[in-house]
């Protein structure tokens, strides 16, 4: 088989695959510490995801009033519904002053204050004085095109450094010696179609989040979890898979991000009856609360007869009421997608908005050092030699089963920095590499090869379609018993119409039919693990939210779900304990207690 498919043979101390916010981060500080680092990535790297980033990264600078990381960890803990690690979270908070700072050194162009600091907004569940005061100003915007500034501040400084950058090559699978170490991983150029291994003493994996597996989501066609399907083919578990977050307000019928900071600038939502119901559900925060909690409440509302327009299907999102050019300082980008992709003119009229997923809270489990860790012989923590992962890819868990708006961007730079550290403290530029088999990337040439000649009788496109519309309707904002049976039984079919796929390109170059068919091999196996996560967890917490167990259940599950999947065996699940311990004594363990804005 390897014959047909010649394979080019990099070395490297490091390859970190994906290039957004986690990746770019990651790769400047490993080339930084000396250590000769590839970046491989299927898109060039300022169109990767976290360009769409849009309201802010958070950081407790409290250039808007006071602050301070405590009460930025006590939200974020809150917000996990207490299913976040809080070393991890701990090192988080503490660390984001510091990461921002260094974003603004490096030249990211950051709104302002009159006085010249760093412009910050108040977004959902981040509030001061441990939850009791008001709202905290803590989200650092650059309009409302953060990502896209911080992606190319992010990508101009990396070509300081002396890394070499494989812009279309796709990530096809990981390289694994008999010992469950990594060695590498197996690329194709999409440019000409050849193979290339690149051998490393580390591979970073930041290759996003799977939002694709759903019909309507935030995410770019690329969030198609390949770092996720990389790891599951590996053996490796997958942590915390049922927690899937939707944003409350995504364009109804386009799915398309209309950001958290419209509500932190003052926009609110009514319903049909031109009601702030959000004062029912959340009387402190209102339209400020978690994002799970917006995204329940407006489901609510629309589920009991008070949606608007025709089909009472959809929510308002006023922002009319604000100064025009307070909307075209702080909100010009959401002023034109509101335009393109609802007809609407945010001056004068509402924008129509649904919860649309946005947010994979699950993922590859690390530690607060970014090292990729498995339940291995009793030891739930135990390290896999020469694999990390950053980003959304990564579950760390600093989100636990909620991610709070504005806490993504400060966990990719944190963590692509912590990678970096950890690296450069156990890798020695320029180490020998361990030899590996003659037949190590017989596994997966032998997938691509299936993949390339696939001759069923369903498209790719069908079988995406299918698996699409399931999650949609299976694995949502509301979850039952029944409906999650259901689910895991359809999500299943699909799966099995795997072996039936076809394609119709059988070359190399530029192939994208057989590049999405693989992408879709990489989303369904997330797609199958999700569901069968979602319906093993019988309570609610965070973005889980199971009607027949409408309470979170800390005494029997307080615990991280691991999926593992197999084509022979399918999915398996086990868990790992939430790190109840802080990372220092300067401060306590934060004690769970009922969740209320």
């Amino acid at each position: 088989m390897s014959q047909a498919y010649p394979i080019t043979e990099h070395k490297y101390d490091v390859v970190v695959v994906g290039a957004g916010g986690a990746g770019l981060r990651a790769t400047m500080g490993m080339a930084a510490a000396g250590l000769k680092t590839a970046a491989v990535t299927k898109v060039f790297p300022t169109r990767s995801h976290t360009v769409a980033a849009q309201g802010g990264i958070s950081a407790s600078l409290g250039n808007m009033g006071e602050d301070n990381w405590q009460w930025h960890m006590y939200d974020t803990v809150k917000g996990s519904d207490w299913l976040g690690d809080q070393d991890a979270i701990e090192y988080m908070c503490r660390e984001a002053p510091a990461a921002v700072l260094e974003l603004e050194q490096f030249g990211m162009p950051f709104s302002r204050t009159e006085e010249g600091k760093i412009y910050q907004r108040a977004f959902g569940g981040m509030t001061t004085q441990f939850g009791e005061g008001p709202a905290a100003q803590r989200t650092c915007a650059a309009a409302d095109r953060t990502g896209h500034a911080m992606l190319h501040t992010l990508y101009s400084q990396s070509l300081k450094y002396d890394t070499q950058f494989f812009v279309e090559y796709f990530a096809l699978d990981l390289i694994m010696d008999k010992d469950g170490a990594c060695r590498g991983v197996l690329c194709l150029s999409l440019e000409d179609g050849s193979l290339h291994l690149f051998r490393s003493h580390m591979v970073v994996l930041a290759t996003g989040g799977y939002g694709r597996a759903f019909f309507s989501c935030t995410s770019a066609h690329t969030c198609t979890g390949d770092g996720g399907g990389m790891v599951l083919r590996a053996g490796l578990p997958l942590q915390d898979m049922e927690f899937i977050q939707f944003h409350p307000t995504g364009i109804y019928g386009a799915g398309c991000l209309i950001t958290e900071g419209v509500r932190g600038e003052g926009g609110f939502l009514v319903n049909s009856e031109g009601e702030r119901f959000m004062e029912r559900y959340a009387p402190h925060a209102k339209d400020l609360a978690s994002r799970d909690v917006v995204s329940r409440s407006m489901t609510m509302e629309i589920r009991e007869g008070r949606g608007v327009g025709p089909r009472k299907d959809h929510i308002y999102l006023h922002l009319d009421h604000l100064d025009p050019d307070l909307i075209d300082e702080r909100l010009p980008g959401i002023s034109e997608s509101a335009r393109i992709f609802a007809g609407v003119d945010v001056h004068k009229e509402p924008i129509p908005v649904l919860p649309t997923v946005h947010y994979n809270m699950g993922g590859i489990p690390t530690n607060y050092r970014a090292e990729v860790v498995d339940l291995k012989d009793g030891n739930p923590d135990a390290i896999v030699p020469g694999l990390m992962a950053v980003g959304e890819a990564a579950c760390v868990s600093v989100h636990g089963a909620n991610r709070l708006g504005s806490n993504s961007l400060i966990d990719l730079v944190v963590f692509g920095r912590a990678a970096a550290l950890r690296a450069k403290e156990i890798i020695k530029p320029g180490q020998a590499h361990a030899p590996i088999a003659k037949d190590a990337c017989d596994a997966a040439i032998a997938r691509l090869d299936h993949f390339r000649y696939a001759n069923g009788s369903l498209s790719t496109a069908t079988i995406r379609d299918n698996m699409q519309r399931v999650m949609q309707d299976d694995c949502a904002v509301f979850r039952t018993s029944k409906t999650l049976l259901e689910g895991v039984e359809r999500i299943n079919e699909v799966w099995k119409q795997m072996p039936d796929i076809k394609t119709t390109d059988r070359s190399l170059i530029w192939n994208s039919d057989l590049v999405e068919t693989l992408e879709l091999d990489n989303l369904i196996r997330q797609a199958v693990v999700s569901m069968t996560a979602a319906e093993n967890r019988k309570e609610s917490r965070g973005a889980h939210a199971h009607e027949d167990y409408p309470e979170r259940d800390d005494e029997n599950w307080m615990k991280h779900t691991l999926t593992y999947h197999s084509d022979e065996e399918g999915v398996k699940i086990d868990y790992r304990p939430v790190h109840n311990y802080t990372l220092t004594d300067e401060i306590d363990y934060i004690k769970p207690k009922a969740r209320v804005y």
